[in-house]
């Protein structure tokens, strides 16, 4: 016979008892990857004693100064960015300089989302990830905590 008082429930968190909390991190000189494996458990919600993993229970995360991120290594001149136009002959491939020099936004979010479940749950977090280019964002008034990366 088991005592009752050994026996220990699990904590399962409900989707409205999740409280998302706002975090700011500035990329200025920091490697891409380094950051990118630092937000995205503050994304899932990994960094919390309330993490479930079918529920989301991850923060909302701000990056900015995307513009001024940096990558190791020959990454800059050789890296890659491939996808599909769905049209015959419609394989495309952009430059990691090239995306940088345009739309340094979604060079820091592809890297982030390649970090995240691939599912509709991950789609769902990625929604939280807010990047800007400059210093300035939108999102001042839900006081985010500066978070540090090094």
């Amino acid at each position: 016979m088991v005592d009752e008082n050994l026996l220990m429930k699990s904590f399962m968190a409900k989707k409205e008892q999740a409280e998302h909390r706002w975090f700011v991190v500035d990329a200025d000189g920091i490697v891409l990857g380094r950051m990118a494996a630092k937000v995205a458990p503050l994304l899932i919600g990994k960094t919390r004693p309330t993490y479930t993993p079918h529920v989301d229970t991850g923060d909302y995360v701000i990056v900015v100064n995307a513009d001024k991120v940096r990558v190791t290594g020959k990454k800059a001149q050789t890296k890659f960015y491939d996808y599909y136009t769905h049209y015959p002959g419609g394989y495309k491939s952009v430059s990691f300089k090239e995306m940088m020099a345009k739309r340094p936004e979604k060079v820091v979010k592809l890297a982030v989302a390649r970090m995240l479940p691939k599912n509709k749950l991950g789609r769902k977090m990625l929604t939280r990830l807010k990047v800007y280019r400059g210093p300035d964002h939108d999102h001042q008034a839900q006081k985010p905590q500066k978070i540090e990366i090094i």
